[in-house]
């Protein structure tokens, strides 16, 4: 069992108890045992459990609210510290981490799993930390902290200066993968404080304690420079809200509750860093590979949809759509529930079941055609009242123009169902306009996509759509690219100053410098026109 205490200053410290990490495939198993075991244990296990704890793999110290008011005055007093080192020190720990990832690899996909995560999305979660971490990516961030130019008369500098402590939120849906990109926010010279949530504290505590800890030891830095609690996420929040010694809070979550805390931020002082809710679009013309095209709107269905940079929404040319979502529904149809370590399971246990029912109903209300799924699963895929799966689903929305009305197509849906819309037949440039203007109308901006042949139509989804962080053509929705962020948007996924979230510039701030060059006049302190 792994068992990781909190770390504050540099050392480790026990906590006011335990959250105690249920093995996935033995709650899937045994699903009211399980709870049992993780109650009974939470409530009475101290620090050496008694009695049988199989189907525990792990548990995570609590903070008690003065172990974060520890944990915050440590990195407020290992920040100036940091902040001087020098940056290409600061930047060996993009290397660094990305050798110590490689070599454990294996150990935090062993962990994902177990907080259940289907091994084909788990090895995806890594893929990611290891493209943020490779050396090409660590070269740009490089390049955008420091630039220095020889001006006439002047030297000059453009340098991103850190912002202090910042502190870290991650989702429960992916809590370890969204968490690492703090490490950028170390990079770019401050320190952090994380939490890990109660729901998924495992893959965290193991990437700062096991991962980012030692590397930072290994570089110089000062204890406090990384800090990791655990805790209630309300309670926490309100108190770094309220906390003198912080500077930026990075809060992942659901758009009403984040565009409100962002609020909240500002009014205490404080910089938020916002990564909320998507509702990605992908679109597929008429002269699209039909095969590439299928292979990305099944990411739709990777952890059962509930993460929010997959594709939510297609917008498919009228003139391949009953071609393609043929094949498409033949492909779902073969996708099945199991558990996590089965390297063919892709689906996941669905916490919005209720959300789900009513999302499809009002779908059929508006006319929708439900082409596949619907139903609720057991992990054996069987129909069950009780399952805790659901089929990968897909509905036909005929026509743009009403289409907003469906809530499948307006709401983010973070459960298996991928709307599939089909614009009414009309002339080449006034579809691909009405399809841009569709996308662009959007109230969420994190990914969208295209899958085209033609150059014109690839330059004008590029040029034209706006409502986006990230732009994909001919490409995986999900896939890592170097240079390029994998976070951050517009609109209600990442507030009002929302865009491609680079954390290393976005938890700091531009300077510029100009240093006047000494000439024999001003040598020798002859005044100005002198």
């Amino acid at each position: 069992m792994y068992s990781c205490r909190q770390y504050i200053g540099g050392q480790d410290r026990s906590g006011t108890g335990w959250t105690y990490c249920l093995d996935a495939r033995a709650f899937l198993a045994d699903p009211r045992a399980s709870f049992t075991l993780k109650r009974r244990l939470e409530l009475t296990g101290g620090d050496s459990p008694e009695g049988d704890t199989t189907g525990i793999v792990g548990r995570v110290a609590l903070s008690s609210p003065q172990d974060v008011t520890d944990a915050l005055q440590a990195a407020r007093a290992a920040r100036r510290e940091w902040a001087r080192t020098d940056l290409d020190t600061r930047m060996e720990l993009g290397p660094r981490l990305h050798a110590a990832l490689t070599a454990r690899y294996d150990d935090l996909l062993g962990i994902l799993i177990s907080e259940g995560h289907p091994r084909r999305l788990a090895e995806w979660e890594i893929a990611g930390m290891l493209m943020g971490s490779s050396a090409e990516t660590v070269a740009f961030y490089r390049s955008q902290l420091e630039q220095r130019f020889d001006g006439p008369g002047h030297s000059l500098a453009l340098l991103r200066k850190p912002d202090g402590v910042v502190c870290l939120n991650p989702p429960q849906n992916a809590a370890a993968a969204n968490s690492f990109l703090g490490t950028a926010a170390l990079g770019a010279g401050n320190t952090l404080v994380v939490k890990a949530p109660r729901t998924a504290p495992l893959g965290v505590a193991f990437i700062y304690r096991e991962l980012v800890a030692p590397v930072l030891d290994e570089l110089g830095a000062p204890p406090g420079t990384v800090n990791l609690v655990s805790g209630a996420t309300r309670p926490m929040l309100r108190q770094w809200l309220t906390s003198p010694y912080v500077d930026d809070i990075m809060f992942f979550g659901d758009s009403d509750v984040g565009l409100e805390f962002g609020e909240k931020c500002v009014a205490h002082g404080k910089k938020p860093v916002l990564e909320l809710s998507g509702n990605d679009c992908l679109v597929v013309w008429n002269d699209a590979d039909p095969d590439g095209a299928v292979e990305a709107l099944l990411e739709c269905f990777y952890g059962s949809g509930q993460i929010c940079m997959v594709p939510k929404c297609a917008i498919v040319h009228p003139d391949i759509a009953d071609r393609l979502l043929a094949g498409l529904t033949a492909r779902c149809r073969a996708l099945r529930p199991g558990y996590p370590d089965d390297p063919e399971v892709l689906l996941s246990p669905v916490l919005k079941i209720d959300r789900f029912h009513e999302v499809l109903a009002d779908a059929e209300r508006h006319g929708c055609q439900v082409l596949c799924g619907g139903e609720r699963l057991d992990v054996d895929g069987r129909p069950s009242l009780t399952g805790t799966f659901l089929e990968p689903t897909v509905v036909r929305v005929d026509g743009l123009r009403d289409a907003r009305r469906v809530r499948a197509v307006r709401e983010e849906t973070f459960f298996p169902l991928l709307a599939v819309v089909v614009p009414d037949e009309r002339d080449e440039g006034e579809l691909l306009d009405s399809v841009v203007e569709f996308v662009n109308e959007n109230e969420y901006g994190l990914r969208n996509s295209l899958w085209s042949a033609d150059d014109k139509v690839i330059d004008t989804f590029s040029r034209e759509v706006v409502n986006a962080g990230l732009l994909k053509v001919n490409d995986s929705h999900i896939g890592f690219v170097p240079y390029l962020g994998t976070h951050g948007g517009t609109g209600r996924t990442g507030g009002p100053f929302g865009e491609l979230n680079y954390p290393i510039l976005r938890t700091s701030r531009l300077q510029g410098v100009a240093v006047a060059k000494r000439t024999p006049d001003t040598a020798q302190g002859a005044p100005c026109g002198g």
